[in-house]
């Protein structure tokens, strides 16, 4: 990796935080070093098949997330290649970022409501979807629109269904929805000195007075965000930066707004070894050359009290598109799926708009006309004339329960069909119609039998070209 240049001021400060026992030589020394490649077991999608397993073959855990391991060696491929990857199993995600959801359910062990405040491009997100066990309701908001696509397609990727998508400065949700969520993870927009490692470039724009104006941003983000907050909610504030003004003085705003209704958590236990990055006030100070990582800082407090409602927020939410499906179009999409051995989860409900049929996650109907989503649930099918098509979300979130429909592909046709070819020599293919596409008896998609061959049906933008998938 290219030489890290710091600037002096950003030397000089760290100096004046960084703990005793740490020296700013051993900060700097790390910090040009690459990163160990990470990786997360996406529990909503295990098994893990022979290709997952040789991956991992010769990894080594990460100690405060039971799904993450280092992958020893760097790999001569693009990880996100791998079919293990491309079927939802793992995400490529660095080691301490998988730290502030691991927080939120250590402080919050089954929430029914959720919201991941800067939600893209999804590690958090679909880790706090793992970790739910796709229960509850999840709100995954995204200021970025070009990120928001990036988001979808990883949730997409993962299984995820208790999700719903939202577009918003996230500094409307206090006004928008208050004293609302079991929990909020609040992951700031920050100047990221701790991913240095991962970006060289990291410091390219760095300035005190950058930090600064960041700080004040994540100060109106995180009263937002508790106010969001149910009265004895837990609340996790998280960046990947270093400095204290962007960390333990924006968490110091929160304790100073809202004295009396808000308690900082220790997560001095939150994993064996905690203890070494654990601040003064409870907070983790992950600093790169704890625990070979990028550097991270998390914290959490419990809400004790209910909060005023800032004033109401003055936009338009526009008419909801979507409305109940009748009892005839419950009963056709109902026998449709049942011709897979799928059917209707107790914990969601039917939704129709237009020809295309959804399923919405009970937690999350009660936000409907009270902010707007731009997406929610899963998307199952469309209809046309009589017959239905499935999509391709529905099957990568349920389609690994279904006991019909399904055909299994070798490593062969497992890469041609992520190539967007039309597969043949398949076993067990019926002869004709729509075929859930197994590898390793996890779904890669859909396809729809002719002629005895597979015709492919796998979404135009997820198809690799000419990329070689690995195995």
């Amino acid at each position: 990796m290219p030489k890290v240049e710091f600037p002096q001021e950003f030397i000089e400060n760290t100096k004046a935080i960084l703990p005793s026992h740490l020296s700013i030589e051993s900060l700097l020394d790390i910090c040009q070093q690459p990163l160990r490649k990470s990786i997360r077991l996406n529990s909503l999608k295990m098994p893990a098949g022979e290709s997952l397993q040789k991956l991992t073959a010769q990894a080594d855990p990460i100690p405060w997330c039971p799904e993450g391991v280092w992958l020893n060696g760097q790999p001569t491929y693009q990880l996100g290649n791998h079919v293990s990857h491309l079927n939802g199993q793992f995400y490529i995600q660095e080691a301490s970022s998988m730290l502030p959801p691991m927080a939120l359910s250590y402080l919050c062990e089954k929430p029914t409501l959720v919201l991941d405040m800067a939600a893209a491009p999804g590690s958090k997100t679909t880790q706090l979807a793992a970790l739910m066990g796709n229960q509850g309701g999840l709100v995954a908001n995204e200021l970025s629109g070009s990120r928001l696509k990036g988001l979808f397609t990883n949730i997409q990727r993962c299984g995820v269904r208790n999700a719903a998508l939202t577009h918003f400065d996230a500094s409307v949700f206090g006004a928008a929805l208050p004293n609302t969520f079991d929990a909020v993870l609040l992951d700031a927009p920050c100047s990221g000195e701790g991913s240095v490692r991962k970006d060289p470039d990291a410091f390219k724009n760095w300035s005190l007075e950058s930090t600064e104006q960041l700080a004040a941003v994540q100060k109106q983000l995180i009263v937002s965000a508790f106010h969001a907050l149910k009265p004895n909610g837990i609340l996790v504030y998280s960046t990947c930066t270093l400095n204290a003004q962007e960390n333990q003085d924006v968490c110091q705003h929160l304790l100073e707004t809202f004295a009396g209704k808000v308690e900082a958590r220790s997560l001095g236990n939150l994993f064996e070894g905690a203890s070494k990055a654990q601040t003064a006030e409870g907070y983790l100070h992950i600093w790169p050359q704890l625990f070979d990582c990028e550097g991270f800082f998390i914290a959490a407090f419990t809400k004790t009290g209910t909060t005023d409602a800032p004033p109401p927020l003055d936009y338009k939410l526009g008419k909801f598109p979507y409305g109940p499906m009748t009892r005839k179009a419950q009963s056709a999409i109902d026998e449709h799926l049942s011709n897979y051995g799928l059917s209707r989860p107790a914990e969601m409900t039917w939704y129709q708009r237009d020809n295309a049929y959804w399923l919405f996650p009970n937690a999350l109907t009660p936000l409907i006309n009270k902010i707007r989503m731009d997406r929610i649930g899963v998307k199952v099918a469309e209809q046309f004339k009589r017959d239905f098509r499935l999509s391709h979300e529905y099957v990568m979130a349920f389609g690994q329960h279904a006991t019909q429909g399904r055909v299994s592909l070798d490593a062969v046709q497992a890469r041609d069909y992520l190539q967007g070819k039309v597969v043949s020599g398949v076993d067990g293919l019926p002869a004709k119609g729509e075929v859930i596409i197994t590898f390793e008896a996890q779904v890669l998609g859909l396809g729809k039998a002719v002629n005895g061959k597979v015709k492919n049906l796998l979404p135009r933008d997820l198809v690799r070209d000419q990329a070689v998938t690995e195995f």
